[in-house]
């Protein structure tokens, strides 16, 4: 690929978005970082790779920790907690390789660390519930009564880390250049249009 572009893909649990990106990636021949990114953010950190995941695009704890410290300023005060360490580390890596070259980033709120990069389109990938199902289902493995709620509960964990961190409303169409839908889609379309709409930007 001549031109450089960055892509950060968004997803709805069960909505294919990592395979998308990873599809994405090897098109345009450029690095994929998905759960990689957990590897890269530990060997520039220090940070346990153990430690990351347990974190990874989790609800932090910081706005409780923010009410404690403005209702008693005077506490006893250790620096940065561990979750603001970790997202601060997430951040610079995440800056660091998209200065690095192009690539294809998925979730972390990647799409807001990278906002004001010129080289930025941010998409996001969402499907309908049967769908997602099925995807999750067949990863998974769980039983049938389980799934949707389990889904649910994935889809709003993505949401509260995303809306904490960032001034974007996760999945909401203003706050990506472009949405796809899956599930109507397909994955290898969703793949398509997504290059088709990075060609138009570059021309």
């Amino acid at each position: 690929m001549e031109n450089k572009v960055i892509v950060t893909i968004g997803r709805q649990f069960g909505s294919g978005g990592h395979e998308i990106g990873e599809k994405l990636a090897k098109k345009l021949g450029v690095d994929f970082y998905d759960k990689e990114l957990i590897k890269v953010v530990a060997k520039q950190s220090g940070f346990c790779e153990k430690v990351l995941e347990s974190y990874d695009e989790k609800p932090t704890n910081s706005l409780l920790y923010s009410i404690v410290m403005d209702i008693y300023p005077s506490a006893m005060y250790t620096g940065p907690t561990i979750d603001q360490q970790i997202y601060q580390a997430t951040y610079d890596a995440i800056r660091g390789l998209a200065d690095k070259g192009s690539c294809v980033i998925v979730g972390r709120c990647a799409d807001y660390v990278l906002r004001d990069h010129p080289e930025l389109v941010s998409v996001f990938v969402h499907a309908n519930m049967d769908f997602r199902m099925e995807r999750v289902q067949a990863e998974y493995h769980l039983p049938e009564n389980k799934l949707k709620d389990f889904i649910i509960k994935t889809d709003k964990k993505r949401a509260s880390y995303a809306n904490f961190q960032s001034e974007k409303r996760w999945g909401m169409a203003s706050s990506y250049n472009l949405c796809l839908e899956s599930s109507a889609l397909g994955i290898d379309k969703s793949v398509d249009l997504i290059l088709d709409y990075i060609q138009y930007r570059q021309k």
